[in-house]
């Protein structure tokens, strides 16, 4: 098998058909893909879903493990050689997975490659970052940002042109590609796996950065391109009214929390 594409679920039934759909009509070039479905617990009836699409892998969890545990779940069962994780609120542009794909697998270095995303208007999804210090989730969060603009911006690689491959820290997490098990120089085996001690938000900054721990390049491809209908739940309310009513602005500082206490908090973004 040369491809496991693993997508959860979690109250997205429109988008998860979009996104299957998408991927169905693209041309898979001779190579043999598996698609896993994992349902978060999250109440949706996808029998209709698993009728329409021929082949496909349903895994019905008996609650919620979150984006990394999902996606966990799903690489565990996976037979492919190659994992790619993607959201449910994506659409495949032809030829995105394969050139992933052979980036991928004729670039030895390279752990973690993903395409350029872009908003379903066509404007450019800023989805490649370096790694966060501390005080970037307050600057993007509260009016400190307007203070310290460009700060803020050069966290989001706002002034990169996005029309090149590049090395990068980290990228969003709504298409990756890796490996599912990478051979290290000196010969050991490294098994990419999502932490999930992080229910949501900061599973993929800490992926990337565990790759980079173990000497493998992080990798945005804007050959490929991804639709992505993205919208930022955690920050949907003002941070002020944030705190007392958006359970997922809570998860966000959870997580926030837990990166940096097991990272430190020395910066660590790569040479550029």
């Amino acid at each position: 098998m040369d491809l496991s594409i693993i997508i959860v679920n979690y109250k997205s039934k429109a988008k998860l058909d979009n996104c299957l759909s998408s991927i169905f009509k693209v041309d898979r070039q001779n190579k043999n893909w598996e698609i896993i479905i994992i349902d978060n617990n999250s109440g949706d009836d996808l029998k209709d879903i698993i009728n329409k699409y021929s082949g496909l892998r349903f895994i019905q969890s008996a609650c919620n493990l979150g984006m990394g545990g999902g996606n966990n779940s799903g690489i565990a069962q996976a037979q492919g050689e190659y994992i790619l994780i993607l959201n449910p609120d994506t659409v495949i542009i032809e030829g995105a997975i394969t050139t992933l794909f052979n980036y991928l697998k004729n670039n030895s270095n390279v752990g973690l490659v993903g395409p350029k995303l872009l908003y379903p208007d066509g404007k450019l999804q800023l989805s490649c970052s370096y790694f966060p210090k501390f005080f970037i989730p307050i600057l993007r969060r509260t009016f400190l940002g307007d203070y310290f603009k460009k700060i803020r911006d050069r966290f989001t690689m706002s002034d990169f042109d996005h029309s090149y491959i590049k090395e990068v820290d980290w990228l969003m997490g709504s298409c990756l590609m890796f490996k599912k098990k990478q051979t290290l120089k000196d010969g050991s085996e490294f098994l990419p796996r999502f932490d999930e001690r992080y229910f949501m938000y900061f599973e993929d900054t800490d992926l990337a950065r565990t790759f980079n721990k173990h000497g493998l390049k992080v990798i945005y491809n804007p050959e490929a391109i991804v639709i992505h209908d993205h919208a930022r739940e955690s920050a949907k309310y003002p941070w002020y009214i944030a705190l007392f009513r958006d359970r997922l602005a809570w998860i966000h500082i959870d997580s926030w929390i837990k990166y940096f206490i097991k990272w430190g908090f020395k910066s660590h973004n790569i040479k550029k």
